[in-house]
């Protein structure tokens, strides 16, 4: 099993913590450090919630990190335009030697758009647009030199443009789609997605079965899909340990990790020996309190090697 680190951090966080907490991970040997992109917290009326832009802080851990890898889980279609996504993802591509990978989904957060002036069309628009903004950013990416790109969509029009961003992954980073939806999201995975993400919560190998389904209807080989889950972790040395982490994190870290897993190092192991048996390859752990740099460490240094020998189980 391959282990990441995803950052969702309870009051939002400037650089400089971000920084600190992905140069630990890369220093205790996960494969992934990710961050949500999101501006507003899980409580929208928090006054210390410090919101930065995530392909911003990307860049910059781009520049000051060696070897893990950088993305979002997930980047939201209603932020950006899909030209200037593609140019922008491509340009953390150079920067980091070839390590990004870009999560993309609908958006979600409603009140988050409205705070920041950013249009929340309903869901099935929602849908369409970032069906539209894959197509558009793949197109973006893959077209040779010298020849020309256009689209006609709804949401986007592209009119024969001739200019397109030097990658160093070819042909172009890993997308990565997920959810819990049984219908869009798993279709969009099968079409465009090297990495299926089956989120949180139970229904994990169902949700994983129906890709592959969607897959071989569509005629793609499931076995070229990678499967992960994303899993909120509070750890300690102790259960007790644990359970002082968790209560720093307050009402919204308890309601996070009523989906997680909240104990000592044997606990998470066997949270993760779970998903593994309902198939997934990846696990993100979805950190909230962003400054415990203690924790990672722990993780890093007594859950990661011995992840690292769990087998998911075979279709």
């Amino acid at each position: 099993m391959r282990l990441r680190v995803l950052i969702e951090p309870r009051h939002g966080a400037t650089y400089e913590r971000i920084l600190r907490i992905a140069q630990v991970t890369e220093r205790v040997g996960f494969e992934g450090f990710f961050r949500s992109d999101h501006y507003l917290g899980i409580d929208a009326a928090d006054p210390d919630y410090l919101p930065t832009d995530s392909w911003t802080t990307l860049a910059g851990l781009a520049r000051e990190t060696e070897h893990v890898l950088l993305g979002t889980l997930v980047t939201a279609a209603t932020f950006r335009r899909p030209g200037v996504l593609a140019i922008t993802v491509a340009s953390v591509d150079q920067m980091s030697g070839g390590r990004v990978c870009l999560g993309i989904g609908t958006g979600w957060y409603e009140r988050e758009h409205e705070s920041f002036g950013i249009p929340f069309p309903a869901l099935g628009e929602r849908f369409d647009l970032l069906e539209e903004q894959l197509e558009v950013l793949k197109g973006l990416w893959t077209t040779p030199p010298g020849e020309r790109f256009s689209f006609a969509g709804r949401h986007v029009q592209i009119d024969r443009c001739a200019n397109f961003p030097s990658l160093v992954q070819k042909p172009h980073p890993p997308i990565i789609i997920g959810g819990s939806g049984p219908r869009r999201t798993p279709t969009l995975a099968a079409r465009h997605a090297r990495e299926f993400n089956g989120a949180i919560g139970e229904g994990l190998a169902e949700r994983f079965a129906n890709v592959r389904r969607i897959c071989e209807r569509l005629g793609r080989d499931p076995a070229t899909l990678e499967l992960s889950a994303t899993l909120p972790v509070v750890c300690g040395s102790t259960r007790a340990e644990a359970q002082a982490r968790l209560e720093r994190l307050g009402p919204p870290g308890r309601r996070l990790l009523a989906h997680g897993v909240c104990g000592d190092v044997g606990e998470v192991l066997a949270c993760l020996e779970r998903q593994a048996q309902a198939g997934a390859e990846i696990v993100y752990f979805h950190i909230y309190d962003i400054d415990d740099l203690e924790q990672i460490e722990l993780l890093g240094t007594e859950v990661l090697p011995a992840a690292r020998e769990i087998e998911p189980a075979a279709p």
